[in-house]
């Protein structure tokens, strides 16, 4: 399997506007099982946590979002991931403040640590890799720009109920040091029987004008908190699938 991280997997779950935030709180917790197409064959190869939790700091209390994936022991010994996201952002709006990537994917190993300052539009960056490679490098970056986390989470604030089919929405997003553009397309309602029950959703199609262009399709929970429970992408090396398995300390 080549080496793709599993966040750009889901990197078709990204949107970047400053609404506020009435569907996430503290405490969240999702789990998802992620497949990927392997000669010709559709394997649940990981499990991809998103996790809430409130951090305090001397000036405010910060909203953080923790993403990881973990490929099933079974397959540790093929193409070992462990990968952490995560994000701090403002709890009311989920403007980004601080973001950090640490992955190991195949005995790849990376860590990228990004400072916002949005007044600026600039992001201070520091890139680590092995042997004690250490690189800063400052990027500038557009206003409404995010992390790919924090734009994860952003795409739950969206008023889709005013939405009609055929809507677009654009977005901007950050990874390894270059911002890259997407659109959304909302494509109606339809309702899809999930782990966690039969769910009426609000369907999207998402795409990126990226070098790893991404294709796909999410649906979401067409309640308050508009949860993901299922995507489906098209990467260049293949196809795959993202299925939720629980939800717990939802907001509403």
């Amino acid at each position: 399997m080549p080496r793709i991280s599993f966040f750009l997997l889901v990197y078709f779950f990204s949107a970047s506007v400053y609404a506020q935030n009435n569907a996430i709180g503290f405490g969240e917790k999702l789990t998802y099982t992620a497949s990927y197409n392997m000669s010709g064959i559709l394997t649940d190869l990981a499990q991809i946590t998103m996790e809430t939790s409130p951090v305090k700091t001397s000036k405010a209390t910060l909203l953080r979002l923790k993403c990881t994936a973990t490929t099933y022991s079974k397959w540790d010994n093929f193409f070992k991931i462990r990968d952490l996201y995560e994000s701090y952002v403002n709890p009311k709006t989920l403007t980004p403040y601080l973001y950090n990537r640490d992955i190991n994917e195949g005995g790849y190993f990376k860590n990228m640590k990004y400072t916002f300052s949005h007044k600026n539009k600039m992001v201070k960056s520091v890139l680590k890799k092995k042997n004690n490679y250490v690189e800063k490098k400052d990027v500038s970056i557009h206003s409404g720009t995010k992390d790919i986390v924090s734009t994860i989470y952003n795409i739950r604030l969206f008023d889709y109920e005013n939405m009609t089919n055929g809507s677009k929405k654009t977005f901007t997003i950050l990874f390894d040091r270059e911002e890259a553009k997407g659109q959304l397309t909302y494509l109606g309602k339809e309702t899809l029987s999930t782990a966690i029950g039969k769910r009426e959703c609000y369907k999207l199609e998402v795409g990126s004008n990226t070098s790893k262009t991404i294709k796909g399709t999410l649906w979401l929970t067409s309640d308050e908190n508009k949860i993901p429970v299922y995507g489906i992408f098209k990467i260049p090396v293949g196809n795959g699938e993202l299925k939720i398995k629980s939800a717990s300390g939802l907001k509403h």
